[in-house]
């Protein structure tokens, strides 16, 4: 499917309710069941014939309707439970990357050369749908590579953002820079840094103090693979796109995007991307936005100041492909500003960085192997006498090999292998974590 519908689109928070450590072995055998519900049809179909499986999207009324969609389940080692308290994995409070069922479906109704509408509804591990996308596209010159999206539209910053459905990731997991949930919030504030430090390792679920009663909640990552921004986006390039780039102003930032915006300014955000040889692609992006919202900046500093407290993001990034190989790299900086209120005071900006490195080789048709490298790392500051000086979240290092097996043209197989390190907080800092998935999409 997703050289038809979602190749179009790639261009929810859930309220807190049962305590997580109580639910984690029934969501395992909702995730068992789940991995089983979906192989068992797969693997029979395959078997009694490759042609049982639908591979195309569904075309209709003219080909002006096209809906696709694509299923994937994945099953893996326990990363969040009281015996095994890691949540390397987790992408909000109660799901984990690798116990994940998702069903995506998306469509794109044309309304001739130069008007389309896109959307894409969502569901993981049976929750209520959400809409992952809702934009209206434009291009008022159909011979030119130029169009402007408005709506709930695809990511302006990154280079792993284009690739974040299971057909595209060669590997189970995330690069933690999209995935891993650091310490900070935009609707909870640390009084001092001293504060700060004792939530080391607990962006899975955390509070702070400012505003007073605020109740626990997940962290942010670099930027989020998991949600799309809602805003106007503008994307041209050359005729042989050698060139091309692409500017947003949207609610949110790449860290927390929204629906609706939640402080006094959108963000701004810009990429671009350079093809100078076949098989190289070379890519830069910045977006800059108000963090803190408006209740949380009211509460610490008063009225007229929610505008200083930003997140500001840099990405640089590189892929290569050649034969029967692939290599990318990426590396992000991201730049938080936060109210100062009392010492010990934090050191601004609380400085983020990531550093991604991943290859795949293909050793026959439908077969692969995969390896990611990531890094990713924290400036320091200075707490508690006790405390001393240290990065205001912890370190954190994954390393991730695996590969996969396409089955049938639109049926493929994963297994990975993780070993995560964090250096700092009260949770596991070593976690030796398997994964497989299977992954369908027509």
């Amino acid at each position: 499917m997703r050289a038809g519908c979602a190749a179009s689109i790639r261009r929810c928070r859930r309220p807190l309710s049962a305590p997580p450590l109580v639910t984690r072995g029934s969501a395992a055998k909702i995730f068992f069941v789940s991995l089983v519900s979906l192989v068992v049809p797969l693997l029979t179909g395959v078997r009694s014939g490759a042609q049982t499986l639908p591979s195309s999207p569904l075309v209709f009324a003219d080909g002006h309707v096209t809906i696709g969609g694509d299923v994937s389940a994945s099953f893996g080692s326990d990363d969040g439970s009281r015996e095994h308290p890691g949540f390397f994995n987790f992408t909000d409070y109660e799901h984990s990357a690798l116990r994940t069922l998702r069903i995506d479906v998306s469509a794109i109704v044309k309304g001739g050369d130069r008007l389309s509408v896109v959307g894409e509804m969502r569901t993981e591990n049976f929750d209520r749908p959400q809409a992952y996308a809702l934009y209206l596209r434009v291009r008022p010159w159909p011979t030119r590579n130029f169009d402007v999206q408005a709506g709930r539209i695809p990511p302006t910053f990154g280079a792993f953002t284009r690739r974040t459905y299971p057909t595209d990731n060669p590997l189970i997991g995330y690069p933690l820079a999209y995935q891993y949930l650091t310490s900070l919030r935009p609707d909870a504030l640390p009084a001092s840094a001293a504060e700060l430090l004792t939530k080391r390792g607990l962006g899975w679920l955390d509070q702070f103090s400012i505003p007073t009663g605020v109740k626990p909640e997940r962290g942010v990552p670099l930027v989020s693979a998991f949600r799309w921004d809602t805003g106007v986006q503008v994307h041209g390039g050359s005729q042989l796109n050698l060139i091309s780039a692409a500017a947003s102003i949207s609610a949110g930032t790449v860290s927390n995007p929204l629906v609706i915006d939640d402080n006094s300014r959108p963000q701004i955000a810009g990429r671009i991307e350079v093809r100078p040889v076949t098989g190289l692609v070379a890519g830069a992006s910045a977006a800059r936005g108000p963090f803190v919202t408006d209740e949380a900046a009211r509460a610490a500093a008063g009225d007229g100041h929610d505008h200083e407290f930003t997140q500001q993001a840099l990405g640089g990034d590189v892929e290569y492909s050649r034969d029967y190989y692939l290599l990318r790299f990426e590396t992000i900086v991201s730049d938080w500003r936060l109210p100062i209120v009392r010492a010990p005071e934090l050191k601004l900006p609380l400085r983020a960085v990531s550093t991604s490195a991943e290859g795949r080789y293909k050793f026959a048709p439908g077969v692969y192997a995969a390896a990611r490298f990531d890094h990713l790392g924290f400036s320091t500051i200075t707490g508690s006498p006790a405390q001393g000086t240290l990065p205001w979240d912890a370190p954190t290092t994954r390393v991730e090999i695996g590969g996969g097996w396409s089955v049938q043209r639109n049926l493929l197989f994963k297994v990975s292998f993780q070993r995560n390190t964090r250096d700092g907080g009260p949770l596991l800092r070593v976690a030796n974590l398997g994964a497989c998935q299977v992954v369908y999409w027509w």
